[in-house]
């Protein structure tokens, strides 16, 4: 590789650390693969869920948000848990290491006087530059208040309210709306995701839900979670099935990176009415209404064992679909609307994923090279799925890097003086010790927004190091790092800081005449003006010699006046103080006979 000396000048914090190293852990820890959604409506359930699996799971989406209107989005979370303010749990997930991309939903269409959306609300904005510019910039907003890592759009008004024959117009919009707010959440170091139902190769005659151009965006967007459920809802059938769920991901990582892909499970199951017999009641509750022919209620997978356990049922695993089945019969006794006492018998029918269902989408991540999945919602599972999950995650774990950084140990002790030339190497190791070579690797330094930049790029060599030549300019705190595969993590070392002193350049004279004076002078590097610049003065011939102070120009330069009385020999030194930028500075001790 061919190398080119780089010059860095980084004002950071200090710290003491000369060589420092990342130790593989005993057994590689889970692939990370799961992430989920953790709505404002049941965060007792959810956050919990979310917080105990955090060897599964890197980041997640509260559920707390909606978009009213261009300049406004709505807070769910707030009025729905008034006694814990929304710091809480967003500090609970900061603390497990999570990045956090709420979810914003589709509110603009939801009218305050009827309960009836009204379609194209959104789509309509959205094609006003104006109205589109303000949305982008309110997005933009929550998440740099509040410090989120980036934020997810939920906007399933386009698929689920708005005309079919609306769709080419919306998705050119969409389009549009997508690129604006990329640029200004990656602008800002921050995360766009999307989430929408299913799409599918056009080829194929089945198009799914194409206003959300996955092929058009997929260069703008850094996640895409794909709603792999509610394939069944007015009727009794499969939640997910298994083969229609590939069909979106097989076409979603033709157009999509596979590393920003997510299938979207399902945590709740759908329990339908598939026939009455006998008058059903209306009081104490209208049991005729809610146990018509086809109306279905969801519950959650966690429910479904003493469901089926309660009246006897013993479900069934199809392994068309990928998921499990019952059905059950339930009565239903009160009164009619004339007084009299009545009974009807409910025939229901279950479907829910379970245990087996998560493992076998958990497959698909390993099959596809996926991001992983994303459950809806989170605390709704049956532990045991997420031992499932667990369980594939471990074995496609990827391998951990052993990564040392070394250099020159007078980098982070003594310190070097500005403009030496250094050389810092970086080695990458699996755990079996085998090098890790052609790795893309960076040289980093962190920056006083504590954000690591990349100031040198190239490859590790066979032998897994990554040697850069370097010229320090400043104090700095560098690290290495290896970009991660889908086999290895990413690896870095920890980092080092380098101290670095200012070049001070005088010449005094060798010998003065007693009683005169003589004007010498100087510069400092890097040329900064108001460096305070001190000269410290030994003698034995004037041992109360005071020391001198000055400041420097808007060049670096500096000048002191040497006037002796007392024959003999003064030996000086020029210094700067330490500073943010920099250690303690001197010259070497220069000696003046005065004559």
């Amino acid at each position: 590789m061919k190398k080119r000396r780089i010059y860095l000048t980084v004002f950071t914090t200090v710290f003491s650390l000369f060589m420092s190293s990342t130790i593989a852990q005993a057994g590689n820890p889970p692939r990370k693969i799961l992430s989920g959604w953790i709505p404002y409506y049941s965060m007792k359930t959810s956050l919990p869920s979310a917080m105990s699996n955090a060897d599964l799971i890197s980041e997640v989406s509260p559920f707390w948000y909606s978009l009213k209107n261009q300049n406004t989005i709505t807070d769910l979370y707030t009025p729905a848990n008034p006694s814990v303010p929304m710091a809480g749990p967003i500090a609970q997930l900061q603390s497990a290491g999570y990045k956090i991309l709420p979810s914003i939903t589709d509110g603009t269409n939801v009218s305050s006087s009827t309960s009836k959306p009204t379609p194209l609300v959104l789509s309509n904005l959205l094609a006003d530059p104006t109205a589109r510019a303000s949305i982008v910039n309110t997005i933009t907003n929550l998440v740099m208040n509040n410090k989120f890592d980036g934020i997810d759009l939920d906007f399933e008004a386009f698929a689920f309210v708005d005309p079919l024959t609306t769709w080419p117009t919306t998705q050119v919009r969409w389009i549009q709306f997508i690129q604006d707010l990329s640029a200004a959440l990656h602008a800002q170091g921050k995360l766009l995701s999307i989430t929408t139902p299913v799409s599918f190769d056009p080829a194929s005659g089945k198009k799914g839900y194409y206003q959300y151009a996955w092929p058009q965006v997929a260069s703008m967007i850094d996640q895409l979670h794909i709603m792999a459920y509610d394939f069944s809802t007015t009727t009794p059938g499969p939640i997910g099935p298994l083969d229609w769920a590939t069909r979106a991901i097989t076409y979603a990582v033709s157009v999509v990176p596979a590393s920003k892909v997510y299938v979207g499970i399902p945590g709740y199951g759908r329990d339908w009415v598939t026939s009455v017999s006998g008058v059903c009641p209306t009081l104490p509750v209208n049991y005729a209404k809610t146990v018509a022919k086809g109306v279905s209620a969801l519950f959650a997978m966690h429910d479904a064992t003493a469901l089926a356990t309660a009246y006897g049922a013993s479900p069934t695993f199809n392994p068309q679909y990928a998921e499990s089945t019952f059905t059950y019969q339930k009565t239903y006794n009160g009164t009619a609307a004339n007084g009299s006492l009545t009974t009807c018998t409910a025939t229901r029918t279950v479907w829910y994923e379970d245990q087996q269902s998560f493992t076998l989408r958990a497959n698909l991540i390993n099959t596809y090279r996926l991001a992983g999945i994303s459950e809806w919602t989170l605390g709704m599972e049956d532990p045991l799925a997420f031992t499932a999950i667990r369980s594939v995650a471990a074995s496609i774990a990827p391998d951990q890097v052993v990564a040392s950084l070394s250099a020159e140990a007078t980098l982070s002790t003594a310190g070097i003086t500005l403009g030496t030339p250094t050389t810092i190497t970086g080695t990458f190791t699996l755990p079996d010790q085998s090098p890790i070579a052609g790795a893309p690797a960076h040289l980093q330094v962190l920056g006083v927004n504590g954000i690591w930049t990349n100031v040198f790029d190239g490859t590790t060599s066979s032998d897994g190091t990554f040697t850069v030549p370097v010229l320090w300019g400043s104090n700095v705190t560098t690290r290495m790092i290896i970009d991660g595969t889908w086999t290895r993590v990413e690896g870095d070392t920890s980092s080092l800081v380098v101290k670095v002193a200012r070049v001070i350049s005088w010449s005094p004279p060798s010998s003065i005449k007693s009683g005169e004076s003589y004007t010498v002078t100087g510069q400092i590097q890097p040329k900064v003006a108001g460096i305070t610049v001190n000269l410290g003065i030994n003698s034995s011939a004037n041992p109360h010699a005071a020391p001198m102070t000055t400041t420097t120009d808007a060049n670096g330069n500096f000048s002191f006046t040497l006037n002796n009385t007392a024959l003999g020999f003064y030996t000086y030194q020029v210094s700067t103080p330490e500073d943010a930028s920099y250690i303690l500075s001197t010259s070497p001790f220069v000696t003046v006979v005065t004559r």
